[in-house]
């Protein structure tokens, strides 16, 4: 039996009926860019975050860097950045002109300690980006009150956590804003690229607007030096099909994580830890062990799929070897990059592929 990491095809096959026919009214109603059912998406999305607002974009990566830039942040700014991330979060503060600045995550976590952010704050600090690694919120309030006493504004990078909860309310409006993907794989992914921001502020709203469509709200009018980043009509369409869905897949993964951290107990792995304030939505189940490359060829022989994330932290990376940061800068981020692995925790992996999960990590322990 094999178990594969992610089964995106079953999560089409799922819905095929639902997602075909939302397909073919966008086909049939000849209007293929922004329109109607990018506005419905909008609407129904920021319903779901609790946020005022929702603006579709081209992809999540587009949705941090429009975000920044309508946070004001520009050349010679300062970014406070998680330095345990993918690297679309420090990507997004370059393409501004802007320097990311890590910050090194809580080790229980993953996520970015807030004891820490205060002694990388300069004068030339703008925003701080939280990140809700792999489905599990950051802790925000004391995240947000550093950001009050120092005038910053707060971005938060929810890619991975589409329907978490942080404190009994929806990650979605914490911050002055929050960038989404909805890359295929993401707990809401479309069948290709798409992204958002939801805000609560009318101000960046209309400005990541403006911004998305070329810089224009009046065809042939520019306002100013915009992009195209629109959210494809269609995968708007297939998001709304799959938005009506995502409170009962998040809870099939929460079965999984579950199951997991129940039946993986004592077998040598480094489990998640969930803290009381968070609920996760389990965009993936990251296990630690100090013998990974081993440990994932067993599993690879006994048909179990995995994937590392992320094997090289953004300060190592060639991308940005002109900031100097050399091995041992960030040492929790770097122990963490050689030791993460992440397990099946797809919301079409059954109950027996979760038990044959187990059953072989078991197996291989003894």
């Amino acid at each position: 039996m094999h178990v594969p990491f992610l089964d995106l095809k079953a999560a089409y096959t799922e819905l095929k009926e639902e997602i075909d026919q939302a397909v073919m009214r966008v086909l049939n109603s000849g209007w293929y860019i922004l329109g109607s059912e990018v506005e419905a998406f909008e609407q129904e999305y920021a319903a779901f975050c609790g946020s005022e607002h929702a603006v579709g974009l081209g992809n999540g990566l587009d949705a941090l860097h429009l975000a920044l830039l309508a946070l004001g942040v520009g050349p010679g700014d300062e970014v406070i950045v998680p330095s345990n991330t993918y690297i679309a979060t420090w990507l997004a503060v370059s393409q501004c002109g802007a320097t990311p600045v890590p910050v090194e995550p809580d080790e229980a976590t993953y996520n970015i300690d807030p004891n820490c952010i205060e002694t990388v704050i300069t004068p030339r600090t703008k925003v701080i980006i939280p990140v809700h690694l792999y489905g599990q919120s950051a802790d925000m309030d004391p995240i947000l009150a550093i950001a009050h006493e120092h005038g910053l504004r707060v971005l938060e990078d929810a890619a991975q956590s589409h329907g978490a909860y942080y404190k009994g309310k929806r990650i979605g409006s914490h911050g002055d804003a929050v960038a989404w993907s909805f890359y295929p794989g993401k707990n809401l992914g479309a069948l290709g690229d798409g992204g958002a921001v939801t805000t609560n502020d009318q101000e960046i709203a209309d400005r990541i607007r403006l911004l998305r469509n070329y810089g224009s709200q009046l065809k042939y009018v520019h306002e100013v030096r915009g992009i195209n980043s629109r959210l494809d009509t269609i995968q708007a369409a297939i998001l709304r099909v799959k938005l009506k869905y995502i409170d009962e897949w998040n809870a099939r993964r929460k079965s999984i994580a579950n199951a997991y951290l129940e039946g993986l107990v004592d077998t040598g792995l480094t489990l998640p830890h969930v803290p009381p304030w968070t609920d996760p939505v389990w965009h993936l189940f990251v296990v630690r062990t100090n013998n990974r490359e081993s440990f994932r060829q067993d599993l690879e022989k006994n048909g179990i799929g995995t994937l590392i994330h992320y094997p090289i932290p953004p300060h190592l990376q060639k991308a940005y070897s002109s900031l100097g940061h050399v091995p041992g800068d960030y040492q929790i981020s770097e122990f963490m990059a050689k030791e993460v692995l992440s397990l099946p925790i797809g919301p079409q992996l059954d109950q027996v592929g979760v038990q044959k999960v187990i059953e072989v990590i078991r197996m291989i322990a003894q």
